[in-house]
């Protein structure tokens, strides 16, 4: 049996001095197989984007580990660990996170820019295609809608070929027809690229899209089950 693409042990995350520590998350561990699908579902408060940003080696646990595609991340430094996340992960944020300055094409390519081993405008506009922006390459984000700018980031997302996709609540600033539409999407090019994904959500219905819901209450978790 292969080793997941994702390990999360026992983690926990606190702030605050030592001795009154505000702890948002408390022993957390959960385990992800290439290819496979994980929401992380709770209310305000409970801990998602905390475990998400652990995960992804955008912060350190204050203890337990995080083992992304066979690195353990809490061994590396900060630059180490952006270069796993460059080779191994993408990334779609609530906020879409798109460079104004820089056309939807452009957007796309980022990730292969900062990888610095050629950019494939062929593969980006393919993407963009694949999103239903083909006619969209030179707009800027001011240009495109909400939901075409997650499309844009959808693309930007897949650029690299991730081993595995961290979606933060990725149709929370979208209306329900739009935020159907991009859902779809997301569940396409995953199952596409075989893609594992980890998906934060508090929508639940979008929650049972995933094979694997890890349930959160006060930074604690509550359950993880598997469809």
């Amino acid at each position: 049996m292969s080793d997941p693409i994702l390990l999360a042990r026992n983690l926990t995350k606190s702030y605050g001095p030592v001795t009154a520590p505000l702890t948002v998350l408390r022993d957390v561990s959960f385990e992800l197989a290439a290819g496979d699908t994980l929401a992380v579902v709770g209310p305000s408060g409970s801990g998602k984007t905390t475990v998400l940003g652990l995960c992804a080696g955008l912060d350190n646990p204050t203890s337990g580990e995080v083992i992304l595609a066979g690195n353990n991340l809490t061994t590396l430094d900060e630059d180490a660990r952006a270069r796993v996340r460059n080779e191994q992960v993408g990334f779609i944020f609530q906020n879409f996170q798109l460079l104004p300055t820089l056309t939807a094409l452009e957007n796309v390519l980022v990730p292969l820019e900062l990888r610095g081993n050629g950019v494939s405008r062929e593969r980006g506009e393919e993407l963009l295609s694949k999103v239903g922006l083909g006619q969209r390459l030179d707009h800027y984000p001011a240009q495109l809608s909400g939901g075409e700018q997650q499309r844009v980031a959808l693309a930007r997302a897949f650029i690299n070929r991730p081993k595995l996709l961290f979606a933060d609540e990725p149709t929370g600033n979208l209306d329900t027809d739009t935020a159907h539409r991009v859902t779809e999407m997301i569940f396409e090019l995953n199952a596409a690229a075989g893609t594992a994904l980890v998906l934060v959500t508090h929508d639940l219905e979008l929650a049972s899209r995933c094979r694997r819901r890890l349930r959160l209450k006060g930074g604690m978790m509550t359950a993880l089950e598997v469809s």
